[in-house]
């Protein structure tokens, strides 16, 4: 900004002066530049005429700004100062060089002049010096300004990402509720499977003493199978002893008769 506030307070007083040297007729300046029109040509047809215009124009444009290039160029900054400060010592050395009063009147008056635009230039340069100075500080505010409020900028974003992880944590954990909550609301209430086991318990306690009364009459009936058996065991050997002593004797007797019977 303070730049562009310069260059064109350089290129306003290089207009400035140009248009001052071209009413003063490059007095003394070298050969006057091609910007004035030239007297029209009667032996020319319109055509002609109008060609020359526009060359003329366009000459008359780049020259004056090629002008304005040069001083700027040489120039500088400066806005001219230097150009001031030449013209001056000039009229400086006229003045001591002056034959009569009036001349050295007058390049007394023309001294007063460039020493007041020496001294307006200056204190517009130093305006602008001064512009640009609180133009700085202004800028390093709104610098400093800027670069607290992208920390604060990132400060925030890094709470705002904390706080999306905690809210996509929590989103979670409710999913998780609602699906245990699902599952739960299928089984019974507490109360409710408190009271089935107590009623379980009791029907397994009187199944295990039903289990303990079978458990003791299969024992008992086992026992008294085994005693079956054995009395079942000692008849069939005392049938069997019947029968061989029954034999045992019919033997015996079967000879006896045939004695007999001889």
């Amino acid at each position: 900004m303070p730049a562009v506030v310069a260059e064109t307070a350089m290129v306003q007083v290089a207009s400035e002066e140009l248009q001052r040297d071209d009413s003063n007729g490059w007095k003394g300046k070298g050969p006057e530049p091609q910007t004035r029109a030239r007297p029209r040509q009667r032996h020319g047809g319109s055509g002609h005429e109008g060609t020359r215009r526009q060359a003329t124009t366009s000459s008359s444009s780049s020259s004056r700004d090629e002008v304005i290039r040069k001083r700027l160029l040489i120039d500088g900054d400066g806005a001219g100062d230097d150009r001031r400060i030449n013209l001056l010592v000039k009229s400086f050395i006229k003045w001591c060089n002056s034959g009569s009063q009036e001349e050295g009147y007058t390049q007394y008056q023309r001294m007063l002049s460039t020493l007041s635009q020496c001294e307006f230039s200056m204190g517009k340069t130093l305006l602008v010096y001064d512009m640009n100075l609180r133009e700085m500080d202004n800028y390093e505010k709104i610098y400093k300004d800027i670069e607290n409020s992208i920390a604060a900028a990132h400060e925030k974003i890094a709470e705002c990402k904390k706080q999306i992880l905690q809210a996509k944590r929590i989103r979670k954990n409710r999913q998780e509720y609602d699906a245990l909550a699902k599952v739960i609301q299928h089984h019974p209430d507490r109360h409710e499977t408190l009271k089935q086991l107590e009623a379980l318990g009791k029907e397994l306690q009187h199944l295990s003493h039903i289990k303990e009364n079978v458990e003791d009459k299969l024992e008992l009936r086992r026992k008294q199978f085994h005693v079956l058996l054995s009395t079942i065991h000692e008849l069939q050997q005392t049938l069997e002893n019947d029968e061989k002593l029954s034999e045992a004797e019919e033997s015996s007797d079967t000879p006896m008769k045939a004695e007999d019977k001889q």
